[in-house]
């Protein structure tokens, strides 16, 4: 079975070479006690999976966090027949691999400190993912949470946003359920391998997923529960995210992990407000203190978060600059489209609207009260 990874387009690296490089990366992916930190400082100092590789333990330990029984590890457990086993598993279970720095990568997680330099995928993983929310919190919720997950997830996913969480039991589950139910796209990030489902009851919500968006994991197919590997994969999901919205957190809650990552990649947190005599909401109310944005609904979500890196095509006519053009009407999108970065003038707008003058001008306005386009003199607009 042919590996999708490297797309046809990609014609600069010829095949084998490709398939080399997968190889190597399989291989360090699967040393165990190596983490994405360490991984990355290797990565700096011996630049590719491959040199690192072929690499000797004496070298190996010149870099930093690397002792001598890691450096052991490398050489001995990162095998090519390993890797190669490795491949036909994640093969014979339907899973595409991801490699950083080829197509298919999620760009957003390009821009974090420690990327995952390999991600196992069960599903579909599009473009318009870049336009995606985070949203985590405590297993042991209340009912409350579990509500409010469920709301959230779905006004995000009638928008047009994907909704990412872990698959855990709790907030997680229903956020991953609302957008389902809501028509939705979900991303669950594991902690664990494909080849396991965690928690083992949420076999037929991970099928669900599959379906209506995908599982991803850096975790090797074969790999079981362990509690480090919660809090690591965290970064995965608030990386892939514009923002991580807190609905219920203790103040032990894992899900703090996720806000920490959020704020160290430069992603919003946001948080809904619960009770302030409840346990299950002081985690929450803490980081509402210290500064992460209030929020009560979707819309609150979508008007706070700035440009985006780069513009989503999300149609064929249609690309979004800013995740509040997500909130606008068909009409206020129409009109908005017909704007680009480069000043036009606004009968220009009205000529190819073929609506009413009246209509275009009060939906410009409208636009400009949004932050959305600017007037310029002479009669010219632009998108900001």
């Amino acid at each position: 079975m042919r590996n999708e990874l490297f797309p046809a387009e990609d014609e600069e690296t010829p095949a084998e070479d490709s398939e080399q490089a997968l190889l190597s990366v399989l291989r360090l992916n699967l040393v165990p006690g190596l983490g994405p930190r360490t991984y990355q400082r290797l990565l700096e100092r011996f630049e590719t999976p491959t040199a690192i590789l072929q690499a000797s333990v004496s070298q190996l330990q010149e870099v930093p966090n690397v002792g001598p029984k890691l450096a052991m590890s490398v050489v001995t457990h990162g095998t090519e027949q390993a890797a190669r086993e490795e491949l036909a598993r994640a093969n014979a279970a339907g899973a595409s691999l991801l490699m950083r720095g080829h197509g298919g990568y999620p760009a957003p997680l390009d821009r974090i400190p420690d990327p995952p330099t390999v991600l196992y995928c069960q599903g579909t993983l599009l473009p318009v993912d870049q336009l995606a929310i985070g949203i985590v919190g405590s297993r042991h919720c209340t009912e409350y949470g579990r509500k409010q997950a469920n709301r959230l997830a779905q006004g995000l996913a009638r928008a047009g946003v994907t909704v990412i969480s872990g698959l855990a039991r709790g907030i997680d589950a229903e956020a991953h359920k609302g957008a389902i139910e809501a028509g939705g796209r979900t991303i669950a990030v594991c902690a664990t391998g494909l080849g396991t489902v965690y928690p083992p009851e949420h076999v037929e919500l991970a099928d669900s997923i599959r379906q209506h968006g995908c599982l991803l994991t850096e975790s090797p197919m074969d790999q079981q529960p362990k509690s480090g590997l919660f809090p690591q994969r965290n970064r995965i999901i608030s990386g892939l995210s514009m923002g991580v919205i807190l609905v219920e957190a203790g103040r032990n809650s894992g899900a703090l992990h996720t806000a920490r990552h959020a704020m160290e990649q430069n992603r919003e947190v946001f948080a809904l407000p619960g009770r302030v005599d409840s346990e299950a909401s002081f985690g929450c109310l803490d980081l509402i203190r210290d500064g992460a944005t209030l929020i009560r609904g979707v819309d609150d979500v979508l008007s706070t978060l700035g440009p985006l890196v780069a513009p989503v095509q999300v149609s064929a006519t249609e690309t979004v600059h800013r995740p509040a053009e997500l909130q606008l009407s068909d009409q206020q999108r129409m009109i908005l489209n017909l704007v680009t970065n480069e000043p036009v003038a606004v009968d220009e707008v009205m000529r190819v609207a073929a609506i009413e003058t009246s209509r275009v001008l009060s939906t410009l306005t409208i636009l400009e009260m949004k932050r959305l386009v600017r007037r310029l003199p002479g009669g010219f607009v632009q998108r900001y």
